[in-house]
């Protein structure tokens, strides 16, 4: 056996797990060394797992096990898995991408590369460790305890208009002045941040990282720092802190990827406290060996988490008010969960179940499931986006990663009852692949990207959609031509429009081949013209960008 901390080895993996695929389709899987596997093994674990799965079940992306079954409604089998598309088609797919939204690999692995995870992924995966709370105790740190830190902020940053921008590839969050556009600090942290999330009290920012890193950065340092770590999994995305009143800035809480648990920690140390598993059943009445904690938001209504488990569709409702006897309401949506946000009022939460193209919607006052709306193809929101349409009132609004529409939900029950929890409009985008939609409730305007699309002109571009009037055409912003960056191969994918805190600015990532320089481009959402590239050579493949004061009030 390996040692905790490396996956186990596939015998036992075998052994252990009752979907083991039969031995004929195992002995035609191609054959790799020890070192190919180990190669693979970590860049399936930073570029495919987050869609495919750890157990390479599927999601958000297809499923691949070497050889799967099911069984159809009426009876019936269907079955399929990566030795039945074989080598070559394998190695297509990796390297020029799907039009469901899998980009292509090409200008990010080299044909070496594709060669070898196309032949890694007929092979049966091997299943992780569990990691236990000693196990998690033995990673905490506390590099200032909280009687040393200072008790005022002790710089002159604006902190309402810092951004907490993800550099994917190096390990690091660049926290950036949203008014000089002067990098403060870049802070060492766990691998491609997922999300950052601001303490209801505005001082702390915590960064989860995909290897399960997550990181508490206090920004009344004079210099903004790590003040305390935890390994919360060893795949993660998920982080958030208690909001409601008498609670605030007490407890955060983590979601894993694998192992498939929520932990809870102090908010202000994050020592560990309490490890939840989330395996159990699916809404369609099946087990699940990895259903992972997709996204986690805190309520402001109840001392509650709302913890959406991906694979079985299952939304939790946490109560926090007392960990010795946690108490959770679990009800099902729809599979399988990811992101979301919350309506403009804040007691809504809208949550995209991508396989089923739904969006659920959680009446977090209540305590209830209050619709489950049907939506074009693998809807994708972010945190969606807020605004009231000139005919249907208050709606909330996402993106498709595999249909060309952007979608309007109304969000109003009680003065636009026939509109409430139903598609209102669809708005046709330029292309499927959207990631991300956002606007400001000072903004005029609705900004949407399309980086999965398989287009160079459209991955490169954002849309911008005038709400008075959302039929006219959007205006197209070539973000790439914009940067200045030189011209390359590689597609230069413009991602996540976020808004400064007076929803005056809209600041998009931009990031290319692997060896590319990346850029931020901010543009004027007054008048849609270019303000500012910031190009730093510490700005490494940025993706995430989270304004601390629209996050901490969520504001989208």
């Amino acid at each position: 056996m390996k040692t905790r901390g490396t996956w186990l080895a596939s015998a036992l993996a075998m052994a252990a797990m009752p979907f083991a695929i039969s031995s004929a389709f195992a002995a035609d899987a191609p054959s790799m060394t020890d070192a190919e596997k180990a190669t693979a093994k970590k860049i399936y674990f930073e570029r495919c797992a987050g869609c495919h799965g750890v157990l390479r079940k599927g999601a958000t992306g297809k499923n691949l096990e070497p050889h799967w079954e099911k069984t159809l409604k009426d009876g019936s089998k269907l079955e399929g898995g990566t030795l039945k598309l074989g080598q070559n088609r394998l190695e297509k797919i990796i390297a020029y991408g799907t039009e469901g939204g899998m980009v292509n690999f090409d200008d990010i692995l080299t044909k070496d590369e594709i060669n070898l995870m196309a032949r890694y992924i007929q092979n049966v995966p091997d299943v992780p460790p569990e990691f236990s709370m000693a196990e998690m105790k033995a990673t905490w740190k506390v590099m200032m305890p909280v009687d040393k830190r200072p008790t005022k902020q002790m710089n002159k940053i604006n902190l309402k208009n810092i951004f907490s921008v993800t550099l994917r590839d190096t390990g690091e969050v660049a926290l950036i002045d949203g008014d000089t556009k002067g990098i403060v600090s870049v802070v060492k942290t766990g691998y491609a941040v997922h999300i950052s999330r601001i303490s209801a009290s505005g001082r702390y920012v915590y960064v989860i990282g995909r290897d399960g890193r997550l990181s508490l950065i206090d920004l009344w340092l004079e210099q903004p720092a790590v003040v305390a770590e935890v390994k919360v999994a060893f795949d993660a995305r998920s982080v958030d802190t208690s909001k409601f009143k008498g609670y605030e800035d007490t407890y955060a809480i983590a979601g894993g990827y694998w192992p498939p648990q929520y932990s809870i920690m102090d908010g202000a140390t994050l020592e560990p406290l309490k490890i939840v598993s989330t395996r159990g059943m699916t809404v369609d009445g099946e087990y699940h060996p990895e259903p992972r904690v997709a996204s986690i938001v805190a309520s402001q209504t109840k001392p509650e988490w709302v913890v959406n488990i991906k694979e079985t569709g299952q939304i939790r409702l946490v109560d926090y008010s007392d960990l010795k006897n946690l108490k959770e309401t679990t009800f099902e949506s729809a599979k399988f969960l990811h992101d979301g946000g919350w309506d403009s009022t804040q007691r809504y939460f809208l949550v995209a179940a991508n396989a089923s193209n739904k969006i659920a919607v959680v009446d977090t006052v209540e305590r209830k499931l209050a619709a489950l709306v049907d939506t074009a193809k693998i809807p994708h929101p972010g945190r969606g986006a807020n605004f009231v349409h000139p005919t249907y009132g208050p709606v909330w609004t996402t993106g498709h990663l595999g249909a060309d529409v952007i979608t309007l939900i109304g969000t109003d029950p009680e003065k636009h009852k026939d509109n409430a929890w139903k598609v209102v409009q669809e708005i046709k985008h330029v292309g499927a692949g959207n990631l991300f939609v956002k606007t400001h409730p000072k903004s005029k305007h609705l900004w949407a990207d399309a980086p999965q699309n398989p287009e160079k002109a459209l991955a490169e571009s954002v849309a911008v959609y005038l709400i008075s009037d959302l039929s006219k055409p959007p205006v197209m912003l070539n973000v790439a031509k914009d940067s200045g960056l030189p011209e390359t191969s590689a597609i230069k994918r413009a991602v996540q429009p976020e808004y400064n805190a007076d929803g005056n600015e809209v600041w998009i990532s931009l990031w290319g081949g692997k060896a590319d320089q990346s850029a931020i481009v901010v543009y004027d959402d007054v008048t849609l013209k270019l303000k500012k590239v910031i190009t730093d050579p510490k700005i490494i493949t940025p993706t995430g960008k989270f304004n601390l004061h629209n996050t901490q009030h969520d504001i989208y």
